[in-house]
């Protein structure tokens, strides 16, 4: 099976039969969320109350895959009243920045256990991309060691010249007499590499 499923222990188990979320690859399907605390109680309140919950419960459910709001490419908001979408905006934007994801607002007649709102979420697991190129830009891989993560696919620094601390052109970042990271077999002369 190619899909993983994923639960949060802060948010309420599923009330049917489907998964909080799942990904496949990199991606990440989140089922709607509803305001419904973590023992599965509907939380009272106007809009705003039920919207923060929703992303909340969310932020939890993405937190167990070591992800962020900021990967959320789209989203679909049930509403069960449009006359509450400018109430329910300004909650909406305090858990988002720009580029905001896509989205979809739309009117429902119902949403289960009584809620006014409801959210699903598509999200993009960006974080070894991310690792990548900030290793690529000198900032450190973030998996353990300063170059190559020990061979871990995905977290590697770039190969030939591309070594951990320089790429080609630039300077090595080595001290007199040690071994460079460019190439095998080079000493570092002045800061530079040197075959």
């Amino acid at each position: 099976m190619f899909t993983k499923s994923f639960s949060s222990p802060n948010v309420y188990k599923a009330i049917g039969p489907y998964s909080p979320a799942v990904k496949l690859g990199d991606f990440v399907y989140v089922s709607g969320q509803l305001p419904l605390d973590v023992e599965g109680k509907l939380v009272e309140g106007d809009i705003q109350e039920q919207a923060y919950q929703v992303l909340k419960n969310m932020e939890a459910v993405l937190a167990e895959m070591n992800l962020e709001m900021r990967h959320i490419v789209k989203t679909t908001v049930f509403l069960t009243d449009l006359n509450d979408f400018g109430a329910f905006n300004e909650i909406y934007a305090t858990y988002f920045s720009d580029p905001y994801p896509a989205r979809s607002t739309v009117q429902v007649a119902a949403l289960a256990k009584g809620a006014k709102i409801e959210i699903d979420a598509i999200v993009i697991d960006t974080l070894v991309y991310e690792q990548q190129m900030a290793h690529q830009h000198g900032e450190s891989c973030g998996c353990g060691d300063e170059c190559g993560c020990d061979g871990e696919e995905g977290c590697s620094c770039g190969e030939g010249k591309e070594g951990c601390d320089c790429k080609e052109g630039e300077e090595c970042k080595c001290k007199e007499g040690e071994a460079c990271d460019c190439n095998e077999g080079d000493t570092c002369t002045d800061g530079t590499c040197c075959g």
